[in-house]
Formats: structure tokens, sequence, C-alpha cells
């Protein structure tokens, strides 16, 4: 049986709850008819509400499907409703898009096309790159990174396992030893993160300066880095 949701409770500051209805009712405050599909909202005194005596009529409904339009929407809109469906085979209510104001939703959309290359590229370069990751090996080998460093920050650690240890990158994490987890490519591919996050070494080769020049220059600086995160102090 579908249970009687509650009343106006909001998601976010100025967002409010609307319920497809499966079946026909009427307004408790107006009387009008409403018909299985409809949209209303609850009061715990008033019963249900079509979207006219709720005065969220002027809003326009926006169904889910693209994540960056209803993003910007809500961003755009100051007033807006989440709008929920009961779902029998789940059990529970469901989103089914968002009620925004129509000049927010027009804005949205605008953008979104305006920029629709930009976030493909994007989206196909995050399934490269999660494609390219061998999620347990990375967790195992951002452990051994705080296993050797243990004042280095988790997060570190994972970024550093999930960049050494991409697959088809020739890169120190893919290495046999590096699979075995041996001390020595676990180390460097730490140093070789510290040497490029918290050193000049990228702005000495952009000056011009030889590998193994730049290497030398840092030297020190990543050998503190090294020295902090060994000692556990971060």
């Amino acid at each position: 049986m579908e249970p009687e949701p509650q009343q106006g409770v909001a998601q976010n500051p100025g967002e409010l709850l609307v319920f497809l209805i499966r079946k026909d009712t009427k307004c408790s405050e107006c009387g009008k008819a409403l018909c299985r599909g409809g949209m209303i909202t609850l009061n715990r005194e008033r019963g249900a509400l079509c979207l006219a005596c709720a005065d969220l009529d002027h809003l326009e409904f926006l169904p889910s499907g693209d994540a960056a339009v209803t993003r910007r929407a809500s961003k755009y809109s100051k007033l807006k409703a989440v709008v929920l469906r009961w779902s029998r085979t789940r059990n529970r209510y469901e989103r089914q898009g968002i009620l925004a104001e129509t000049e927010a939703i027009e804005k949205a959309e605008t953008e979104c096309l305006a920029d629709a290359d930009r976030r493909l590229r994007q989206a196909e370069r995050r399934r490269e790159r999660e494609a390219e990751v061998d999620q347990q090996f990375v967790n195992e080998f951002a452990d051994a990174i705080v296993r050797q460093f243990p004042g280095s920050p988790s997060e570190e650690a994972s970024r550093i396992a999930s960049h050494a240890c991409r697959k088809y990158s020739g890169r120190v994490g893919r290495s046999a030893a590096a699979k075995r987890l041996d001390p020595e490519p676990v180390r460097l591919a730490v140093i070789a993160a510290v040497r490029h996050q918290f050193t000049n070494y990228d702005t000495l080769l952009l000056q011009g300066i030889e590998r193994h020049e730049a290497r030398a220059l840092v030297r020190n600086a990543v050998e503190r880095k090294l020295g902090e995160w060994s000692a556990g102090s971060a």
C-alpha cells in the first residue's frame, strides 16, 4: 500500500515536494477534479492541494533525464519543487523531475546547448579513465603508499595510486614489482607525484631546463616532503 507522504518536506532551501497522483481525486480547497497523473502537494491540515491552490501553477515541469539541465534550472529558479511518484515495484517514492520557473529552464537549456560538446568530451574522458583503472589494485597500491608514508594524506595516496596504476600507461605502477607492491616502485610513484605537485619542477621544464637538471634542483624539496610523510606528520 502506498504510504502517506509527508507534507512540504523541503529537499533544499526553497524546494518543496510535489506528487504525481495514481488515482483520481480532488483538491481539498477549490474542489477541482484531479485526474490520475496530475500533480498535488499535501498539507496536513488542508489535505491534497492542486498546484494552483498551492501557488505552484506558474512553475513548469522539467522531466528527469538531463542532469546538467536539471542542475542549472534548480540553481536559477527562485522557487522549485521535486516531483515524486510512488513505485510499487521498489516500494518507495522516486524522482520524476522538478518544477521550476520557465525562465530558469530556458536559461539552463541554452547554457547546456552552448557547452554540450565540452561536457560530452569530459564524460568520454571520464569513461576512458575509469576503463583504465583496476580499482582493487589501485586501492591496494594506495594502502601500500600509506604504510610506507604514514603521514601522507589518504586522498593524496589515492590520487597517486590512481595515476601510477592506470592500465596501458607504462607507468611505474604497472610494473611487475609494483604489482607485488614492492617498496621501491611505491616510493618511485610517490616521488614522481611529489615532484609535480609540491615543487616547481614543471615550471623548470617549461623554462627549458633539462629533466635531469630540474630533478636535481628540486631534490631537496622532494626529500623534505617525503620526510614529512615518512614521519607521520602531514
